[in-house]
């Protein structure tokens, strides 16, 4: 009997989590008024060091040439001040408990650079009427892991009531469509030395009608395929999400080139780690955050001024090479922009029953793209472990904001890895790409393979 009402009281209190969700005919007004389209405060900052926003980023500088990088529309801004091991407590009140932990680990060699603050995060038209248009009836789905009535929105809950809200924002946000792009990651040891692993992969969002063939509860599609290094060049990795991840869990599977064969890959998702990683990301970790949130118990922690990177147009530069980015214990501080944003807090608790290696975690989201900025990352025994940063940028030729870069630093072992960069790529990346359905099945990865 108590464990009946236990699940009772539960389910009661994730099904109002879900009404809560929905938005008012009120707040639905607001959007495109004293909100921005994405549900941002369109107003600046009482001393003005955030700006308001005036419809963002939206065409190419002059000059941009995207097979040599995307040309820096700053590029001309010198920093305002520098935040150092000598003066961070002036500025701890904006800044996260990990970024707080890379001074103290550093003190030599960690800095950031503040520039004056760009709300550069804009959509297309098209994008924004989808928002507005969807919000009276996008929900929660019961749990939490999903999202019910959204349709092509991006933005499912431009008013976040609970932790999920936002967690779903960041899931569904606009990135042109569909992706296909070549990156690399680094793993980088204490001392600096590293490898390169570089990838091809494609995802699309099938809600937003980038796939000829939408399948049944169909969300998102994702394909990867290792290019190198030769160990694991030809390996490939399938996943398939749903909109509702708990009542339809994710779907993968990996070829593995040396057996020349496909299996199903139950795991692949949460706290998986990915060929190549050394376990410095795991699968939840992708695009910054992703899939199942039923693992954690979430808090919407509030709105705050954050220092946060944001517009990181240096490190798309292909005049560049991995060692001038990449520097013992952390990326080199002189390519990396911050500014001041405000953000939007979100703290995961490890639910009692379920495993993961991050015991808790809490997150930073910008509140003009939804775009994970930060990420503080936590062990068994509940003490600090890992600091994620998404080195942020609006593509304008796409008119959406994603990542130049992101990096994982582990404080315990002065290791990290620096993850999507492309500074060492030739083929720049193709947004809004259709695909065929079968792009992202189990027989594609034979085909794949065979090449």
């Amino acid at each position: 009997m108590r464990a009946a009402n236990w699940i009772a009281i539960l389910t009661l209190t994730l099904l109002n989590g879900a009404v809560m969700a929905k938005a008012t005919g009120p707040e639905i007004e607001r959007l495109g008024k004293d909100l921005t389209p994405t549900g941002a405060e369109k107003a600046g900052n009482k001393d003005g060091s955030i700006p308001a926003w005036d419809g963002g980023l939206t065409k190419a500088p002059a000059g941009f040439n995207p097979a040599k990088g995307y040309a820096d529309p700053y590029a001309g801004e010198k920093p305002l001040f520098t935040i150092t091991a000598q003066n961070v407590e002036q500025y701890k009140d904006k800044l996260s408990a990990g970024q707080l932990a890379m001074f103290k680990k550093y003190p030599q060699t960690y800095k950031m650079n503040v520039y004056p603050s760009h709300r550069s995060a804009a959509l297309p038209k098209v994008v924004y009427d989808d928002i507005k248009k969807y919000a009276a009836n996008a929900e929660l789905a019961p749990g939490g892991g999903g999202v019910n009535g959204a349709e092509s929105s991006s933005v499912p809950f431009p008013f976040p009531k609970v932790g999920e809200d936002v967690l779903w924002n960041h899931g569904y946000r606009w990135y042109g469509g569909s992706m296909e792009r070549e990156y690399s990651w680094y793993v980088v040891q204490p001392s600096g030395g590293y490898f390169r692993v570089a990838v091809t992969d494609k995802a699309v969002s099938e809600r937003s009608g980038y796939m000829d063939k939408k399948r049944d509860n169909g969300n998102f599609s994702f394909i990867a395929f290792y290019r190198q290094p030769a160990t694991l060049e030809g390996t490939i990795y399938l996943v398939q999400d749903s909109l509702d991840t708990i009542k339809d869990p994710r779907r993968a599977w990996i070829y593995n080139a040396g057996q020349r064969r496909v299996r199903r890959a139950p795991d692949l998702c949460c706290d998986f780690t990915a060929d190549g990683t050394e376990g410095l990301r795991v699968a939840d970790q992708y695009f910054g955050w992703n899939g199942q949130t039923d693992r954690y118990d979430w808090k919407l922690l509030g709105k705050k001024e954050m220092f946060i990177p944001y517009n990181n147009y240096k490190l798309t530069d292909k005049s560049l090479k991995a060692g001038d980015v990449i520097k013992p214990g952390h990326v080199n501080p002189d390519l990396v922009r911050y500014e001041l944003h405000r953000v939007w807090g979100v703290e995961g608790k490890l639910r009692p029953e379920a495993r993961h290696i991050f015991s808790r975690r809490t997150m930073y989201f910008d509140e003009d793209s939804w775009v994970i900025a930060i990420a503080d990352l936590y062990d068994a025994r509940n003490e600090l472990w890992r600091v994620q940063e998404t080195y942020a940028m609006q593509y304008y030729d796409v008119v959406a904001p994603l990542m130049s870069a992101m990096s994982y630093n582990d404080l315990n072992s002065g290791g990290y890895m620096l993850d999507y960069a492309t500074m060492e790529e030739k083929r720049p990346t193709e947004f809004g790409k259709k695909f065929k359905a079968s792009d992202f099945e189990p027989d594609s990865l034979r085909r794949l393979g065979g090449k």
